[in-house]
């Protein structure tokens, strides 16, 4: 017979997201005075309790005087909490019915709250163990039942021997007491739950650390609503992309760890070994070397409009797509340009520095309207465009120059070389991406075309201007004022001196790469980015990538889809079928794309397959990736 399995777990930041007596606070204390000081005083008391500093019944003692609340914020709460369930278990909800007669709840929490909340996935209130309130006549919380063992110290142990399981226990929770349960010999295993939060205390102890519900579940080999183990996908976000990017790739299931600043090479060669997504902005550089480790990698998503920092080939001959924003923050690079360009005609940046140094310096010389004035545009492209009719709008001349043939937008005037353009415009802004061929594109000769008072802008990419150039013709006068947000060589984090040649000189405005840098763009980007990279990974639609061939394709339905990536040569997508059809194996749909590198063929299959069809898919010559989706 087999041996019957028991899942204790624990209720607040592991049920829940959060804990229950913090967002009590919230309602209780909403017109107190001092409520941002004593919610954080409650969330001390909470984390020292969790990581086993502190005794639990002191700090729940501390925490309800803290709290001041009533029975009547109790209802409010439920509710608030109702939308608060950690989501691998709203996901999850088959496992709490399937096994509803093993799960119990066991939290130093409160029954009045848990059980409403508990009850909505099948958990059983029999099965719900937890603390009690104690009230006064006119319904004030003055404190807790003080007989029931989870009020004390060491009490889910208490609570555990008395229960007498028999059988394997699991235990699902994110504090020192749930850890103690294991050290008490009542547990088989204890699994440190950081899918809300991590207390390094805990994790030492754990047995295993699980970012969430899935990862037990895969783990032991039970039901899981996703149909493959999405939390073994590990995602490396760098350099402080959006908060909503990461909460989207956990919700999604995956495993998710972030960095605040960018790596290095090394650095990064040694992180990459184990991860599946790669999420940088750019001053991360994703390098043939770096991809020499990353043997798990699917896809990177560049939180930014441009790819020159990551090597696009060497990804393609690795099978990893790459994703990027090409839209998102379009806008406010575009608001930033028109912004400067006002600045710097008007000469303000010399007069606000005047300023903060107590000097007065009112006078109209050198200062100038923008209505009228010839804005040349130096690539036309999503950025380029918009600014063109931005700028029309309110009053410039506009000009433009790209490579490649672009409908003028407006009233603009396209010109047919760089000469062209910079020997008639007053303004000269940079709009290019940051391909090798782009590298000091502007250089001596070219600020020499330009008119005397030109005003000189480059939002676009460092490497595109020779800035010892640049700063030669203004201090000649040639260039009257410049509005510089990339440079050559860029900090990797905020606590790295910037280093210029441009430092100091008059009329120039010097931004840290911050032209996309609004909430607005950066909320964009977070949800665009891993929008693609999900639908990559649970579909294989490849629309938007910058390096891959683009396939948009049908969510897969009663089927099995599989994803073969292989050199672009000849013969391979009938080496495909021909080893389906020996199987016996119908396709129900084909789709394939090529460019010059990788071929990229989806097929849809019908029926169950052996092992013995994967190996010899995986085992056709010039195969770099190959993956399966139920």
């Amino acid at each position: 017979m087999e041996n019957k399995k028991h899942f204790v777990i624990d209720f607040d930041s592991t049920f829940t997201q959060v804990e229950a007596l913090d967002v009590l606070g919230e309602i209780s204390l909403a017109n107190n005075p001092r409520k941002k000081e004593k919610l954080q005083e409650l969330k001390d008391l909470t984390d020292l309790a969790m990581g086993g500093k502190l005794a639990f019944r002191e700090s729940l003692e501390r925490r309800l005087e803290i709290l001041e609340a009533n029975i009547s914020a109790i209802p409010e709460l439920v509710e608030n909490l109702k939308n608060k369930v950690s989501v691998s278990f709203v996901r999850n909800e088959e496992f709490f019915k399937e096994y509803k007669d093993n799960i119990y709840i066991i939290s130093n929490g409160f029954k009045e709250v848990i059980v409403p909340i508990v009850k909505e996935l099948g958990v059983k209130e029999d099965n719900v163990y937890a603390n009690t309130f104690v009230f006064d006549s006119d319904g004030n919380i003055t404190g807790f039942d003080q007989d029931n063992v989870l009020s004390s110290n060491n009490g889910k142990v208490e609570l555990l021997k008395k229960m007498g399981l028999k059988g394997d226990v699991y235990v699902i929770g994110d504090g020192y007491n749930d850890y103690e349960i294991k050290a008490a010999g009542l547990a088989n295993k204890f699994y440190a739950f950081t899918e809300n939060v991590e207390r390094d205390d805990v994790l030492d102890k754990a047995d295993h650390i699980t970012p969430s519900l899935d990862e037990f579940l895969y783990l032991h080999k039970m039901n899981k609503a996703i149909s493959y183990p999405k939390n073994r996908i590990k995602v490396l976000l760098l350099e402080n992309v959006h908060a909503d990017a990461v909460a989207i790739m956990k919700n999604e299931g995956y495993n998710v760890t972030t960095i605040s600043g960018a790596l290095d090479e090394d650095e990064l060669a040694e992180k990459i070994k184990d991860v599946s997504v790669l999420g940088i902005r750019s001053k991360t550089n994703l390098t043939a070397k770096v991809l020499e480790n990353a043997n798990r990698l699917i896809a990177v998503g560049a939180f930014c409009i441009g790819t020159n920092q990551i090597d696009l080939e060497a990804c393609l001959k690795k099978g990893v797509a790459v994703f990027n924003a090409p839209f998102s923050n379009t806008r406010s690079v575009v608001e930033l340009a028109i912004g400067e360009i006002i600045l710097l005609m008007r000469n303000l940046p010399d007069r606000i520095a005047e300023m903060h140094n107590g000097e007065w310096n009112k006078s109209a010389k050198g200062s100038y309207e923008i209505r009228g004035k010839k804005l040349g545009i130096v690539g036309y492209g999503n950025i380029g465009s918009q600014l063109s009719v931005v700028a029309e709008a309110i009053g410039f001349d506009v000009y433009y120059y790209d490579l490649v043939e672009k409908l003028a937008l407006g009233n603009a005037t396209k010109c047919n070389s760089l000469q062209e353009l910079f020997e008639q415009v007053d303004i000269v802004t940079l709009h290019v991406d940051g391909r090798k061929e782009n590298k000091n594109m502007i250089g001596d000769k070219e600020f020499g075309w330009m008119k005397e008072g030109t005003i000189f802008l480059n939002l676009a990419r460092g490497q595109v201007v020779d800035v010892d150039a640049l700063r030669k013709h203004m201090e000649s006068g040639k260039i009257t004022g410049a509005g510089v947000d990339v440079f050559p060589k860029e900090p990797k984090t905020n606590q790295e001196e910037f280093e210029s040649t441009l430092r100091g000189l008059p009329n120039v405005i010097l931004t840290p790469h911050i032209g996309g840098s609004t909430e607005e763009a950066q909320e964009n980007i977070g949800n665009f980015v891993p929008g693609k990279i999900i639908n990559y990974i649970n579909t294989g639609g490849t629309t938007n990538s910058v390096n891959f061939p683009n396939l948009q394709l049908p969510t897969l339905e009663n089927a099995h889809r599989l994803i073969h990536i292989h050199h672009n040569k000849p013969g391979i997508i009938a080496h495909i079928n021909k080893i389906l059809a020996a199987h016996d194996i119908n396709i129900v749909g084909q789709y394939l794309k090529t460019n010059e590198t990788i071929g990229y063929v989806i097929t849809d299959i019908d029926k169950e397959y052996d092992a013995d069809v994967i190996k010899e898919l995986k085992g056709i010559q010039g195969t770099i990736k190959f993956r399966v989706l139920y």
